[in-house]
C-alpha cells in the first residue's frame, strides 16, 4: 500500500478545470432518489443516501428539494416519472475509453443526446461492454489536510483500504471494497482524517496518454458535454495528459 499516483494528480488537473461547472440540482437530485430507492430512505442507516445528500447541501440544494429527492426514492412521492439507471460506453479521441453512468426517464432520449455528443467531438457511442472490462469499480475516500502519511497507512490498514495515492497538495484518495467503503470512511474520521467525499469510482486498469493538442481538446470538450448532461450522473475515461497539455486545449 503506497504510491504517488500520475493518474491521480492528472484526475486532480481536470478536477481544477471543471469546478466551475459543477454538478446541476438536477444530477444531484437525481442521486438522492436513486440512493433512497436501492436503500432504506433514512439517511441514518443509508450511507450512499447521507454522502448524497452531503453533496446537495454542499451545493446549495433547498431541504424541501431534497425532502422531495429522498420520497420519489422511497415510493411515496410521484410526479409520474420513472428512473432507470443505464451505463452507456464509447471511444473518444485517440481511442480514450469512457464509461457514463446516467440516470434517466427517457432512455431514447439520452442515448440520442449521448450519441449526438460523440459524434461532434470525435467519439463514438459503442456497445455495452465495449469499455468496461478495462474498469474496476472501488469504494474511494478523499482526504485533505494529510500531513502525515504514516498516520493515514496506519488508518488506511486498519479501515480495510486496499491503497492510497497522494498528491503535492496534501490530498490523498483511499481506495477499498465497495461493501467496505462506510467502514473506511468513518474509521478515517475517527483517526483525525478530514474526510471530503466518499463515493464509488470506476478505476482504469489500463490508460491511454494523449499528446496531441487538437485531440486534447476534443477528448476535453468531449466529457465536459457529456458531464454536461442533466441525465448523466458520473462520466469516467483512461485518458493521461501532461498539465501544460489540458491547460492549452481548455483554453
Amino acid at each position: 500500500m503506497a504510491g504517488h499516483s500520475k493518474w491521480a494528480n492528472i484526475k486532480r488537473q481536470k478536477a481544477v478545470v471543471d469546478a466551475k461547472k459543477g454538478k446541476t440540482f438536477t444530477q444531484l437530485s437525481r442521486a438522492i432518489i436513486l440512493a433512497a430507492r436501492n436503500g432504506i430512505p433514512d439517511p441514518a442507516g443509508n450511507f450512499q443516501l447521507r454522502t448524497a445528500i452531503d453533496k446537495a447541501k454542499a451545493s446549495g440544494i433547498p431541504n424541501d428539494n431534497i425532502e422531495r429527492a429522498i420520497a420519489k426514492g422511497a415510493g411515496t412521492f410521484s410526479d409520474g416519472a420513472s428512473l432507470e439507471e443505464i451505463r452507456y460506453e464509447g471511444y473518444g479521441p485517440g481511442g480514450v475509453a469512457i464509461l457514463i453512468e446516467a440516470l434517466t426517464d427517457n432512455r431514447n432520449r439520452t442515448a440520442a443526446d449521448l450519441r449526438v455528443a460523440f459524434s461532434k467531438n470525435g467519439g463514438n457511442l459503442g456497445e455495452t461492454g465495449c469499455v468496461s472490462w478495462m474498469f474496476d469499480q472501488k469504494g474511494v475516500c478523499v482526504v485533505q489536510g494529510v500531513v502525515d502519511e504514516d498516520k493515514l497507512l496506519e488508518a488506511s490498514l486498519e479501515g480495510g483500504a486496499e491503497t492510497y495515492e497522494m498528491t503535492e497538495d496534501e490530498t490523498a484518495e483511499v481506495f477499498t471494497e465497495i461493501a467496505n467503503l462506510e467502514t473506511l470512511n468513518q474509521t478515517l474520521k475517527d483517526k483525525g482524517f478530514k474526510v471530503t467525499d466518499a463515493e464509488l469510482r470506476w478505476i482504469p486498469s489500463n490508460h491511454v496518454e494523449v499528446t496531441e493538442h487538437d485531440q486534447a481538446r476534443s477528448l476535453l470538450k468531449l466529457i465536459d458535454t457529456l458531464e454536461g448532461l442533466d441525465d448523466v450522473q458520473n462520466v469516467t475515461s483512461n485518458f493521461e495528459m501532461s498539465e501544460n497539455l489540458m491547460t492549452l486545449s481548455t483554453v
